[in-house]
Formats: C-alpha cells, structure tokens, sequence
C-alpha cells in the first residue's frame, strides 16, 4: 500500500510543479533595483585582484651565496660594491650567528645564476668562492605580463 501512494504521488506532482507561464508573445522589462554597495563592493574586488597580479610572487629558483663570514665590515663593503655595480638585481643579507651570509639575484634558471656567477668572479668583487644555491626567488609578474 505504501508502495501504491508514494508511485501514485511521484507521478502526481510533475504536472502540479510546473508554475511557469510562456511569456515568449510578450516583451516587457526587467528593472533591477540593487544597492550601490554591491557595485562599490565588486569595483573593490577587481582592484584587490588587480594589484594581487603585480605583486611579487616567491617560486623555485637560484640565487648566489656569495660571503658567509663573521666580519662585519667585508659584508657590507661587498654589498655597497654590489648595489653600485648591479642596482637592478636584489642583495639579501641575513644574519645567522656567528656569520652573516650574503647572497644574491633570483634566477629562475641555473644557466643565468651560472653566467652572473663566472662575470662576478671576473669583477673580482667577492673574495673566495660563489656558490649558486637553490631558493625561494622573487619573481616580478610585470616582467611576464605585457601591459596592453
């Protein structure tokens, strides 16, 4: 019996759900009425996610370690020759006790790291060794996005 109402039911209520009326003869107007706010809300929100896209983003990448030393002095020299020599690319410096360590750029790739790292050498700027170490790099999304 249960069985019999919940069919007889089922099948019932198609033809009473339909409350739709074909408006497809007439044309009329819709008017919406909608609170200022929402608009001024959704301009804000394209503006958050525009200046989200420019800003700088962390990735995979390569940066050079050029001093690790406990001297004060030498790391800064060095940084200062590095600021006026290369004013485009970044200097990070961090302290990690006993030594100060300095490293260098962001590179997405280890060829480019490796290019830097031999004209350094070169410019004698650095005394010792540079190693290119794998880091968290900085990359700037105006460089890859062209403006239109």
């Amino acid at each position: 019996m249960k069985q019999f109402l919940i069919i007889t039911f089922l099948y019932l209520i198609p033809g009473k759900g339909i409350a739709q009326v074909n408006f497809s003869d007439s044309l009329g107007t819709i008017t919406v009425q909608q609170d200022n706010r929402i608009v001024m809300l959704g301009e804000k929100m394209a503006e958050y996610n525009k200046n989200l896209a420019t800003k700088p983003r962390l990735s995979k990448g390569f940066r050079l370690m050029l001093l690790s030393t406990n001297n004060r002095d030498l790391a800064m020299s060095v940084r200062t020759k590095l600021l006026q020599q290369f004013p485009k690319e970044s200097i990070y410096m961090s302290f990690q006790s006993p030594y100060i360590k300095l490293k260098f750029g962001n590179f997405e790739e280890r060829e480019d790291a490796d290019k830097m790292r031999k004209l350094l050498l070169a410019k004698k700027i650095v005394p010792g060794n540079i190693y290119i170490v794998a880091d968290n790099i900085e990359i700037n999304p105006k460089a890859i996005i062209p403006d239109n």
